[in-house]
């Protein structure tokens, strides 16, 4: 990556939906020169996919839980397992396999708390290996970030 597809990351990340021309003038190349370093980049796996950001609120999700899943152990096929149906669950945003006292995170939206009774009670405590859950009600959400800063350090360069 050099500073040209830094900025083009940079630019589709807030502007998705903008053209190749506008691009083009934001990042200083013209709109072959974008289109071909934006198929590049989907190429590479760098551009996964393409999303709108939906207001969570005002589709009724109220609230965001987060709970820590503590498995009975942690046997690769007991890992597998609980994946394999998590990723069946929609109100299940984001589940991470964390280092520490815990062994995932979840990240569930749901409408209040008595959406979130439902979820634990039909959804959560049915995975297979769980042992215990710890559940976490967000109060505010000062941020969230779907833009990945690809100008810092950590970020790939050629």
């Amino acid at each position: 990556m050099d500073a040209f597809d830094s900025k083009i990351l940079s630019y589709l990340q807030r502007h998705g939906r903008s053209s190749f021309q506008d691009m083009g003038e934001v990042v200083g190349l013209s709109l072959s020169a974008c289109h071909k370093r934006v198929k590049a980049l989907e190429e590479e796996g760098i551009i996964k996919r393409y999303a709108a950001l939906v207001n969570e609120e005002a589709l009724g999700f109220k609230t965001s839980a987060y709970v820590q899943v503590h498995l009975k152990d942690q046997k690769q096929e007991t890992l597998d397992n609980f994946e394999a149906h998590i990723l069946q669950q929609p109100e299940i945003m984001d589940c991470s396999l964390i280092a520490g006292n815990t062994d995932y995170l979840l990240r569930i939206l749901c409408g209040g708390v008595e959406d979130y009774e439902r979820i634990h009670r039909d959804i959560l405590t049915k995975l297979p290996g769980v042992e215990r859950l710890n559940s976490n009600f967000a109060l505010r959400t000062i941020c969230r970030r779907t833009e990945v800063p690809v100008g810092l350090k950590g970020a790939l360069k050629k």
